[in-house]
């Protein structure tokens, strides 16, 4: 198969394997993204006069015919293609001959998967983000249903100040929307098109409008100076799985209070059949397999994050080899968080308090009574302190 880049010359099969890795099964989820882009750049070319009307159209017409068949499943891409970009352009020169080989004027893999990562990124942030506001509210809806049940606040693993389900719901899910407003703030970093930037050096002597490609695929302006795009990759994707390595931070920190108050010995809530597994040799254990892995996979999204880290480090300016290596980790951390935000708002649907099994040590209450001291008596803080632990010690 002839690759964007063959002159000929044959390829190891070898080479292939570990140079491709798993790019074009990766890919997969960039077609329409690169379709997008790619009817964009052809609609620009005609309008600077460096391609015709008519093989606009045809470019346009197939490119939105091969993403039409690729969403039904008709075709994927290969590993003989190398990626995706291989993959498109060869269907279209299959059915447009010299026509489809027209497309490639101006651009280059790197601008071009660029391009297509940031378009997929802009949609993934809005999906990841809502999808977390529904866990919020999730969360909202448990403190509610369970309004005025105390609940015990600990503080070093002890009994501390009193606190209720509501309140203790209600922290995790403002903290869950702040996460979302987090992801949100990922999209300054993927705002500017790098289409047109090719290889990193632009495109000399060719007169292209990056700022018609940016203007109707959404972008707020073309990225400058050109130099500066290959510099800029990576840094999106690091500010994504940071902020997803919070959000799972945070989820897993809810699992750990949820696998806490499951326990025999605190007995506090109850999950059903639906949401817990069975043990293989012991008839009656339930276990909330579920919110274990969402407190092991926070692991997994901070790996995710230090992987990328790790490529980018100490990469000379320029495009490099090593920049394709941020799709894994990427799209890895995409799909841990997306689905175990996923099942999160059924799994707290599920979620049953039981009042009656929850105890608060009477002495609890005693910071409450410091203040009333305080109150009543206009003693400072300190003496008060002092005189409800001589109390307690009774």
């Amino acid at each position: 198969m002839t690759r964007l880049w063959d002159k000929g010359a044959p390829l190891d099969e070898r080479v292939l394997r570990y140079t491709a890795g798993e790019d074009h099964s990766l890919d997969e989820r960039l077609v329409r993204y690169d379709v997008q882009a790619s009817v964009a750049h052809a609609e620009m070319l005609r309008g600077c006069g460096l391609l015709s009307e008519a093989d606009c159209e045809a470019l346009r017409t197939a490119l939105l015919a091969i993403a039409q068949e690729h969403a039904q499943g008709l075709w994927h891409i290969e590993l003989a293609d190398e990626d995706g970009q291989t993959a498109l352009e060869r269907r279209l020169t299959e059915r447009l001959g010299p026509v489809g080989g027209r497309i490639h004027l101006g651009r280059s893999r790197n601008d071009q998967v660029l391009t297509a990562i940031r378009l997929y990124l802009r949609d993934a942030i809005g999906e990841l983000a809502t999808a977390a506001e529904q866990v919020a509210r999730a969360l909202d809806a448990l403190g509610a249903r369970h309004a005025g049940i105390p609940l015990p606040g600990y503080t070093h693993m002890q009994q501390a100040m009193p606190s209720s389900v509501d309140w203790w719901a209600g922290g995790f899910a403002a903290e869950i929307r702040d996460d979302a407003e987090g992801l949100r703030t990922v999209r300054r970093r993927i705002s500017r098109s790098p289409l047109g930037s090719a290889a990193g050096y632009g495109t000399p002597g060719l007169p292209i409008d990056r700022e018609a490609t940016a203007r109707a695929l959404g972008f707020s302006g073309p990225h400058e100076p050109v130099t500066a795009v290959q510099l800029s990759r990576g840094k999106a994707e690091a500010s994504l799985l940071f902020e997803l390595a919070l959000l799972m931070q945070d989820l897993g920190r809810f699992a750990a209070d949820v696998l806490l108050f499951y326990t025999r010995e605190f007995g506090f809530l109850e999950l059903p059949d639906a949401f817990t597994t069975g043990s293989s040799i012991m008839p009656q254990k339930r276990n909330p397999d579920v919110f274990e892995l969402v407190r092991a996979r926070s692991a997994t999204a901070q790996s995710c994050l230090a992987e990328v880290l790790g490529v980018l480090a100490k990469l000379p300016s320029g495009y490099q080899r090593d920049l394709q290596l941020l799709k894994p980790p990427l799209f890895r951390g995409i799909d841990l968080a997306a689905d175990t935000l996923d099942i999160l708002p059924h799994a707290i649907e599920a979620m049953r308090f039981r009042a009656d099994r929850i105890e608060l040590d009477p002495a609890i209450h005693a910071a409450e009574e410091a203040y009333a001291l305080v109150a009543s008596e206009g003693i400072p803080f300190r003496e008060a302190y002092r005189r409800v632990a001589q109390k307690l010690k009774r």
